[in-house]
Formats: C-alpha cells, sequence, structure tokens
C-alpha cells in the first residue's frame, strides 16, 4: 500500500491547527452562550480553554509516541489492546467528523444566501464538493488553502475585537455579573463546541515533517493561540451588546459589527465567516478521509478505504466516502442539537485520551517519548487525571435527547463491528 507524503511543516500545521478550532462554532455559538451565561460567558470561554489545553497535552504526548494516521483509534488500541474499544473510539470520530461537515456547510449555504439566491442547502452542497476536490488534490494544496482561510478568519475575529475595545460604552460592563453558575457550566459545554477540532491534527501525523517534535508544538500553539483570541472576542462583544441582545441572535457577531461599523461591517464579517465556515469544512473532510484510511489500513474498515491515489498520494475512495455521507446528513437542522451531539461524542473520545496517556505510562514505560505532559508524580501524570474529571463531569450536564443521540452513534458502531469486523476474523481464522 502506497504512504502518503510529509509535505506539512511546522507553520502550516499550527494554521491547520488554528483553522481548525476557529471556524464555524465562534461565529455562532457565542450569541447562544451569552444568552445561558451572561456578562461572564468569559469565563466559560476561560474554561474551556483549560479543559482544551488538558487535552492538548494528552494529544501531544500520545501523536509523538504513535504518528499514525486514525489517530484516537491508534491510541487507544495501543493503551487498552482492545480492538473493539478501538474501533468505536474511531467511529465516533469518523461520525462526528461528517456531522460536522454537513452542520457547518449548512452554516456556510446560510451565509452564502446573503450573496447568492440560491437554497441553502443546495450552497452547503456546492461548498462539500468543491472542498472535497481540494481534499483529494493533496495535503499541500489543502494545507495552503487552509492557512489562507486562517488568516482571515483571525482577521475577522482581530476585527471584532478592536471594535468591541474602541466602541464608546455608555456605561461600564460588569463582566462577573452572570445568570448562575448552571450558566456558565451549562455554555462552557456549549462554546467547547468551538474548541474542538485540535484533536484531528494528529490525523495528519504521516503527512507532517519531523511528527515527534513539530505535533506537540502545533497542537499546543494552536489551542493556546484560539483560547486567547475566543476570550478577547468574548469579552469585547458585551461592550457593543448586550447579553441579553447577543443571547437573541442568530448572527451575533456579524450583528456586534453592523452596530459598532453600520451595514459594511456586517457584510464585511458574512463575507469572513463564508471564509471561516469553509475553513472548518476543509479540514474536517481532511481529518475524517485520514481516520477512515487508517482504520480501513488496519483491517478495521473495508480496505477500499484504505486506497492511496499513485498521483496525489491521498486516500481518494475515504475522500468520496466523507463527501457522500457528508452530503446526507445536511438533512440535518438546529445547529445546537448537533453540536452539542458533537459535543458529546467528542467529550467521550477525550476521555479515553486522556485516560491512555496515563494507561500508557505503565503499559509501556520505556517507549520513547519526545514528549511528556508536565507535571507528573513519578510515572503517573497529573493533568490527564484533571482532564479526565473535567470531561466526566462534561458528560453529565448533556440533556436527555443529546446523550441517546450519542448512544444510537455508538450503537450503530456497535453493529458494524460485530457485523462486518467480527465476521472478517471468522473468515481469516478459517482460512488458516
Amino acid at each position: 500500500m502506497s504512504e502518503l507524503s510529509r509535505n506539512m511543516g511546522l507553520f502550516h500545521l499550527i494554521m491547520y491547527g488554528v483553522g481548525l478550532i476557529l471556524g464555524a462554532g465562534i461565529y455562532v455559538l457565542i450569541g447562544e452562550a451569552a444568552g445561558l451565561a451572561g456578562n461572564a460567558v468569559w469565563i466559560s470561554f476561560l474554561i474551556g480553554s483549560i479543559v482544551a489545553v488538558f487535552a492538548g497535552l494528552s494529544y501531544a504526548e500520545l501523536a509523538a509516541l504513535f504518528p499514525k494516521a486514525a489517530a484516537e483509534y491508534v491510541f487507544v488500541k495501543n493503551a487498552f489492546r482492545n480492538n473493539f474499544i478501538a474501533f468505536t473510539i474511531g467511529w465516533l470520530t469518523s461520525i462526528t467528523s461528517m456531522i460536522t461537515a454537513a452542520t457547518v456547510g449548512l452554516g456556510f449555504g446560510g451565509y452564502l444566501v446573503g450573496f447568492v439566491d440560491i437554497p441553502i442547502v443546495i450552497g452547503a452542497i456546492v461548498i462539500l464538493g468543491i472542498l472535497s476536490v481540494i481534499s483529494f488534490v493533496g495535503i499541500r494544496e489543502s494545507s495552503w488553502m487552509n492557512t489562507i482561510f486562517a488568516i482571515i478568519t483571525i482577521a475577522g475575529l482581530v476585527l471584532i475585537i478592536i471594535l468591541g475595545f474602541s466602541y464608546e460604552v455608555k456605561e461600564p460592563v460588569d463582566y462577573l455579573q452572570t445568570t448562575g453558575i448552571s450558566g456558565i457550566v451549562l455554555a462552557f459545554v456549549l462554546i467547547f463546541f468551538a474548541f474542538i477540532g485540535f484533536e484531528d491534527m494528529a490525523n495528519i501525523a504521516e503527512e507532517v515533517k519531523r511528527p515527534a517534535k513539530n505535533l506537540p508544538r502545533g497542537i499546543l500553539l494552536a489551542v493556546l493561540i484560539t483560547g486567547v483570541i475566543y476570550i478577547l472576542v468574548s469579552i469585547s462583544v458585551l461592550r457593543v451588546m448586550t447579553w441579553e441582545e447577543l443571547g437573541q441572535s442568530s448572527a451575533p457577531l456579524a450583528d456586534v459589527a453592523n452596530r459598532a461599523f453600520g451595514d459594511n461591517g456586517s457584510l464585511t464579517l458574512s463575507a469572513i465567516a463564508l471564509f471561516a465556515t469553509a475553513s472548518t469544512i476543509l479540514i474536517t473532510l481532511v481529518a475524517g478521509a485520514r481516520m477512515l484510511y487508517g482504520m480501513a489500513r488496519d483491517g478495521s474498515l473495508p480496505k477500499i478505504f484504505g486506497k492511496i491515489h499513485p498521483k496525489t498520494k491521498t486516500p481518494w475512495m475515504a475522500v468520496i466516502a466523507i463527501f457522500v455521507i457528508s452530503t446526507g446528513f445536511t438533512l440535518i437542522g438546529d445547529i445546537v442539537i448537533v453540536a452539542n451531539i458533537v459535543v458529546f461524542a467528542i467529550v467521550i473520545t477525550f476521555a479515553m485520551i486522556n485516560l491512555a496517556v496515563i494507561v500508557l505510562r505503565y503499559t509501556k514505560p520505556d517507549e520513547p517519548r519526545p514528549f511528556r505532559v508536565p507535571i507528573n508524580i513519578g510515572r503517573f501524570p497529573v493533568l490527564p487525571l484533571f482532564g479526565l474529571a473535567a470531561t466526566l463531569y462534561m458528560i453529565t450536564q448533556f440533556d436527555l435527547q443529546v446523550i441517546l443521540s450519542g448512544v444510537g452513534i455508538v450503537a450503530l458502531g456497535t453493529i458494524v463491528y460485530f457485523a462486518y469486523i467480527k465476521r472478517l476474523e471468522k473468515i481469516h481464522s478459517e482460512s488458516k
């Protein structure tokens, strides 16, 4: 089987991670979060940053230890030596990538309506198709495209920060005014959707130059950069609009720009939002295809998904599969519900990744670790324990609909595993 090509350096990797994290989440969900937490919404973003750093450190150690595609699948399989657990985590990652791509595609279609009069679903399918072609062409082209998108996305958020802090407020904003601790927690769980994405950086490990050194640096820098931007944005928008107004807005950052800068500001932010959503879609498609490729190469999915195109050196059948299934998911509606379903699945994955770091410290203590999570008691890593506790707490905060949806995704994966993988194992054993 042909190997993937290493074409991504540290700068593009950081921008890839920033592009993964910055995207539709902050442009849509900050209003919902403000409605839950009040003026203290910045605290929710701060908590999100801390939890993301915990997970990021764990990913950094494991990515340096096992720089392979299908990262979460590989990490969990090495830690727990259980095919079913590894398959379930890989399945969750793949499905959530498809759901995220479809949902953000609909967000792109919604912004596109302001410029071109076409149905939202058509706009979503068109952008999914265009970006799938870019994903097929190659990781170098995808990383350059994403770098451009990420820079434009950052520029839009920097514009919001500048507009907010230069806006003449009528009275000082009390940034500790809140709807209550429960509101801050609920907002944190919701806006964690805006932090997810950095974990997909590990899925392109086989296309990164010097992965043992660059992956840990790239992951941590991407999380820290976006965390600072999010906190500054959440503080600045409250200087322009009240948290009640933000909570009722379907396009909160565009409305902030409109109030601070007029119609031109709103139009500018809408255009930037197109690049932000496109960036999220592109990277999600790339990472999702690499997950399918890695699992197929390991025998956990049909081998057809492990085919590498001889010219582009990309997993072309996996790219096509991700596009087709994501297109089907464009029929999903409410972005808040879908965001919570994605976060629920990601939280389960993060819990397993934090636990994997702890387990591997004892089961494979002598393996060379180019990067180690700091703060340890002997072999025991302290920060992954905090990360594990935080994710387990988050699971208790989802409503029943979200939990049932997440359980349904796991159940479907279980059916696929026992119907396909077990059958393959039986055929393999009988052929011996």
